[in-house]
Protein backbone atom coordinates (compact mmCIF):
# COMPACT_ATOMS: atom_id res chain seq x y z
CA UNK A 1 0.00 0.00 0.00
CA UNK A 2 1.25 3.44 -0.77
CA UNK A 3 0.67 6.04 1.88
CA UNK A 4 -0.14 9.91 0.99
CA UNK A 5 2.54 12.55 0.49
CA UNK A 6 3.70 13.89 4.11
CA UNK A 7 2.12 17.18 4.65
CA UNK A 8 4.20 19.77 6.66
CA UNK A 9 2.94 22.38 9.42
CA UNK A 10 5.08 24.69 11.23
CA UNK A 11 3.80 25.44 14.66
CA UNK A 12 4.01 28.36 16.60
CA UNK A 13 5.13 27.52 20.63
CA UNK A 14 3.07 30.32 22.49
CA UNK A 15 3.84 31.19 26.18
CA UNK A 16 0.69 29.54 27.28
CA UNK A 17 1.96 26.49 25.83
CA UNK A 18 4.62 26.29 28.46
CA UNK A 19 3.92 24.53 31.78
CA UNK A 20 5.30 24.64 35.07
CA UNK A 21 8.08 22.90 34.45
CA UNK A 22 9.30 25.28 31.59
CA UNK A 23 8.66 23.01 28.52
CA UNK A 24 5.78 22.81 26.20
CA UNK A 25 2.76 20.94 28.15
CA UNK A 26 1.80 17.81 26.95
CA UNK A 27 -1.71 19.10 26.20
CA UNK A 28 -0.73 21.31 23.59
CA UNK A 29 0.57 18.33 21.41
CA UNK A 30 -2.95 17.71 20.97
CA UNK A 31 -3.80 20.96 19.97
CA UNK A 32 -0.98 20.82 17.28
CA UNK A 33 -1.89 17.52 16.27
CA UNK A 34 -5.22 18.73 15.55
CA UNK A 35 -4.14 22.12 13.72
CA UNK A 36 -1.97 19.99 11.53
CA UNK A 37 -4.66 17.57 10.47
CA UNK A 38 -7.03 19.90 9.43
CA UNK A 39 -4.56 22.25 7.30
CA UNK A 40 -3.84 18.92 5.62
CA UNK A 41 -7.59 18.63 4.84
CA UNK A 42 -7.60 22.46 3.88
CA UNK A 43 -4.49 22.04 1.74
CA UNK A 44 -5.84 19.26 -0.67
CA UNK A 45 -9.90 18.81 -0.54
CA UNK A 46 -11.83 21.09 -3.09
CA UNK A 47 -13.42 23.90 -1.31
CA UNK A 48 -17.10 22.30 -1.29
CA UNK A 49 -15.53 19.35 0.79
CA UNK A 50 -14.11 21.69 3.02
CA UNK A 51 -17.71 23.49 3.81
CA UNK A 52 -19.69 20.04 3.31
CA UNK A 53 -17.19 17.92 5.54
CA UNK A 54 -16.12 17.75 9.30
CA UNK A 55 -13.38 16.11 11.25
CA UNK A 56 -13.26 14.96 14.56
CA UNK A 57 -11.13 13.27 16.55
CA UNK A 58 -12.05 9.34 17.52
CA UNK A 59 -8.12 8.06 19.09
CA UNK A 60 -4.59 9.99 19.98
CA UNK A 61 -1.85 7.44 20.87
CA UNK A 62 0.72 9.73 21.59
CA UNK A 63 4.53 8.89 22.25
CA UNK A 64 6.86 11.87 23.99
CA UNK A 65 10.45 11.50 23.04
CA UNK A 66 11.84 15.02 24.28
CA UNK A 67 10.41 18.21 25.39
CA UNK A 68 10.17 21.60 23.52
CA UNK A 69 10.38 25.07 24.78
CA UNK A 70 9.10 28.41 23.96
CA UNK A 71 11.84 29.49 21.03
CA UNK A 72 11.86 26.03 19.35
CA UNK A 73 11.71 26.09 16.25
CA UNK A 74 9.11 22.79 15.48
CA UNK A 75 7.48 20.87 12.49
CA UNK A 76 4.80 18.76 12.28
CA UNK A 77 4.71 16.05 9.90
CA UNK A 78 1.61 14.82 8.91
CA UNK A 79 0.81 11.07 6.98
CA UNK A 80 -2.45 10.43 5.61
CA UNK A 81 -2.05 6.28 6.42
CA UNK A 82 -5.53 5.01 5.18
CA UNK A 83 -9.06 5.82 4.65
CA UNK A 84 -12.19 3.65 5.22
CA UNK A 85 -15.80 4.40 5.16
CA UNK A 86 -15.68 7.56 7.20
CA UNK A 87 -12.47 6.77 9.07
CA UNK A 88 -8.53 8.51 8.34
CA UNK A 89 -5.88 7.12 9.97
CA UNK A 90 -2.74 9.52 10.26
CA UNK A 91 0.48 9.16 11.81
CA UNK A 92 1.97 12.77 12.57
CA UNK A 93 5.88 13.08 14.29
CA UNK A 94 6.74 16.61 15.72
CA UNK A 95 10.13 17.79 15.69
CA UNK A 96 12.98 20.00 16.02
CA UNK A 97 15.53 19.93 13.51
CA UNK A 98 16.15 16.50 13.19
CA UNK A 99 15.39 15.58 16.18
CA UNK A 100 11.61 13.99 17.19
CA UNK A 101 10.11 15.24 19.93
CA UNK A 102 6.80 13.18 19.60
CA UNK A 103 4.84 10.48 17.68
CA UNK A 104 1.38 10.56 17.18
CA UNK A 105 -1.34 8.07 15.81
CA UNK A 106 -4.41 9.17 15.40
CA UNK A 107 -7.94 7.98 13.89
CA UNK A 108 -10.78 10.49 13.02
CA UNK A 109 -14.05 10.79 11.49
CA UNK A 110 -15.25 12.73 8.70
CA UNK A 111 -18.80 14.32 9.73
CA UNK A 112 -21.40 15.67 7.55
CA UNK A 113 -21.43 19.31 8.32
CA UNK A 114 -25.27 19.76 8.31
CA UNK A 115 -26.70 16.67 9.80
CA UNK A 116 -23.31 15.65 11.62
CA UNK A 117 -23.75 12.09 11.13
CA UNK A 118 -20.07 10.32 9.55
CA UNK A 119 -20.10 10.60 5.87
CA UNK A 120 -17.80 8.90 3.41
CA UNK A 121 -15.58 10.69 1.27
CA UNK A 122 -15.85 10.70 -2.38
CA UNK A 123 -12.92 7.91 -4.03
CA UNK A 124 -11.75 11.30 -6.41
CA UNK A 125 -11.47 13.45 -3.50
CA UNK A 126 -9.44 10.63 -1.18
CA UNK A 127 -7.48 10.37 -4.52
CA UNK A 128 -6.15 14.03 -4.01
CA UNK A 129 -4.29 12.54 -1.19
CA UNK A 130 -2.89 9.50 -2.51
CA UNK A 131 -0.77 10.39 -5.29
CA UNK A 132 -1.05 6.64 -6.65
CA UNK A 133 -4.60 6.26 -5.97
CA UNK A 134 -4.66 3.70 -3.20
CA UNK A 135 -6.65 4.72 -0.02
CA UNK A 136 -7.69 1.07 1.03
Amino acid sequence: MKHATPHRFPIGIDPGDIDFMGHVNNASYLKWVQAAVLDHWRALAPSEEISRHLWVALKHEITYRKPAFLEDDVIATVLLEKVQGARAFYQTVIRRGEEVLAEVKSSWCCIDADTKRPARIARDVIQRFFPAGESE
